[in-house]
């Protein structure tokens, strides 16, 4: 079928529904925004079976959905309509939540129902929960909708009908009123589910400091203590807030806009703070947490027999100049370890989408910032590429783009959980790229694969990316699952009897490549080309920077498809 694939943005979800519909054989097309001229105009361009909308935030023109079948995804079960679904839900507690496909008619929400899946609610951010459980029940929704669909057989049911469980259950938007956090009265788990319900979007708006300051992200403390309200503590660039039976860290912050200034974004705490933070003590994480024990970290280490884990986690997937060193760190203190197989990854969310463009943005010298950051993610990569004492496993439980799918390709096995989406390019930044892309994508799927990939710049998925040879591995489990599935597979492979002899595979073929040409010559060829586009008068990389991170709308069709 032709289908016009119709949202607010290009995010997580309109990518992959978009993937997975095409992989299926259908005829893509992808029109964002708001304005109903330009909409029309691409119905009529594109004339499409179906109007399908993953993620919209604007209402489609009558005269278009009377016209056309306009299938929208709603992110809660038959029944519930507003426009701060899974806010609600995670406010509110739920253990289960659903994901509706309904056809749009004169009532927001309110069409008939074409398919609708459940899934669990883990005590996750809403920015993990909808990329992850909430992703997976989407698309299971959406398949059997548009199978439906075509076959011209089935008759969507009424939201009235006797069928639903749910009555009418219709909730108005989720302002900062009932997000606002009473230090002086919240307890922990108060505080915690506010700021997820908030996550990564609109965050929580707080006084601190002085300012206002939307706060992004939330895990407990339990073991630092002080007045409800006051600062406590950093790590690894968040901070730690009291509460009244304990404390929560916080490891991002947006300044409020102010009235006609310019938009804000997100940064990593102490450094949104900058100077108005106090002096406050570096409270480093425990290296190993006893049971019970609640506390946030962003790089963990574990064994579990000879295999070592190596799990990093950072928000949006980031990972700025300081992040790449610090888990540069850990990375050579685990290869220190008498270990055989090292996993690398293995959280649920975001394995890394490259470097910080955020942290870019707000440096004095945005250029010489990217320099760094290019040059350290490189030294990581390195690493990796250079372990020839045993065999790495790239882990990845979360999307990844642009600089950290290239980091998990520097590993042995690349392993994805069935539902991560790879966006393996940098072209929509105005990027050449680095971290040994030229010597490890063509390596894994060839010249010419490469170079589509590169050069397309359009979302693959986990099965299109076994096929490709991209990945080694889908692992078919649930995002919460993931972690405990990869440790199993992990033992097995350290445990098989070939793994010697893969490992010293290996070795030969890195001392082959080597003499080939050396890896320091793919990175000098890579910087030269990075340096241009960081330091190059007329180059769009800064442009297109500055609009990403200010979330700045795009009209018309991603860039990718024009």
């Amino acid at each position: 079928m032709r289908i016009l694939l119709v949202a607010s943005a290009f995010n997580s979800l309109s990518q992959r529904v978009f993937a997975e519909l095409r992989e299926r054989g259908h005829t893509m097309a992808v029109h964002l925004g708001p304005d109903p001229e330009e909409l029309r105009a691409a119905v009529r361009a594109h004339a499409p079976d179906l109007l399908l909308a993953p993620m919209l935030k604007s209402v489609i023109p009558p005269d278009v959905w009377s016209a056309h079948t306009c299938l929208v995804v709603h992110p809660g079960p038959p029944g519930d309509r507003g426009p701060s679904a899974l806010d609600w839900a995670i406010h509110e507690g739920a253990e289960h939540w659903g994901v509706t496909v309904l056809q749009a008619d004169e009532v927001m929400d309110g069409g008939p129902v074409w398919t609708s899946a459940r899934c669990p609610v883990p005590p996750v951010g809403k920015s993990d929960l909808y990329r992850n459980e909430v992703a997976d029940a989407a698309l299971e929704a959406v398949l059997l909708a548009v199978e439906r669909f075509a076959s011209r057989t089935y008759v969507p049911q009424p939201q009235y009908g006797r069928g639903w469980r749910v009555p009418d259950h219709t909730r108005p938007y989720f302002d900062q009123s009932l997000r606002r956090v009473d230090w002086a009265a919240d307890p922990t788990a108060t505080v915690v589910r506010k700021l997820r319900a908030a996550h990564s979007q609109p965050g929580v708006l707080d006084e601190l400091l002085g300012g206002e300051w939307y706060l992004h992200g939330g895990h407990p403390e339990d073991g630092l203590r002080g007045v409800p309200g006051e600062l406590l503590a950093t790590r690894a660039g968040a901070v730690c807030r009291a509460t009244v039976d304990g404390a929560v860290w916080i490891p991002e912050l947006r300044p409020r806009r102010r009235p006609g200034g310019p938009a804000t974004f997100k940064l990593p705490a102490v450094l949104a703070l900058g100077g108005l933070l106090p002096r406050l003590p570096e409270v480093p994480a425990p290296p190993t947490l006893p049971p019970g024990r609640r506390t946030w970290t962003d790089l963990a280490y574990r064994e579990q027999g000879p295999v070592g884990f190596l799990r990093f986690s950072f928000p949006g997937g980031a990972m700025s100049t300081s992040h790449c060193r610090r888990l540069l760190d850990a990375y050579r203190s685990a290869c220190d370890r008498p270990t055989s197989v090292l996993v690398l990854g293995g959280g649920r969310d975001f394995f890394s989408n490259g470097i910080h463009l955020n942290v870019i943005e707000a440096a004095a010298d945005p250029a010489e910032e990217s320099w760094r950051n290019i040059n350290a993610i490189d030294d990581l990569v390195a690493a990796v590429l250079t372990t020839t004492d045993r065999l790495v496993v790239a882990a990845l439980g979360g999307n990844a783009a642009a600089g950290g799918v290239m980091l998990a390709l520097a590993a042995d096995d690349v392993w994805c959980r069935a539902g991560v989406l790879l966006n393996p390019h940098y072209r929509l930044m105005g990027l050449y790229g680095s971290e040994y892309w030229t010597y490890t994508l063509p390596r894994r799927v060839g010249e010419a694969a490469a170079r589509r990939l590169t050069e397309q710049a359009l979302p693959v998925t986990a099965e299109a990316a076994l096929r490709l040879g991209l990945v080694d591995r889908v692992v078919p489990s649930t995002p919460g699952d993931f972690g405990a599935a990869v440790g199993g597979l992990a033992v097995s492979l350290a445990t098989s009897g070939r793994l010697q002899e893969r490992i010293a595979a290996k070795k030969a073929a890195r001392e082959r490549d080597e003499a080939r040409r050396p890896l320091a010559a793919y990175r000098a060829a890579e910087l030269e080309r990075m340096r241009r586009n960081f330091f190059g008068p007329g180059e769009p990389y800064h442009a297109l920077r500055s609009a990403f991170v200010r979330k700045q709308p795009v009209s018309g069709a991603p860039p990718q498809l024009r």
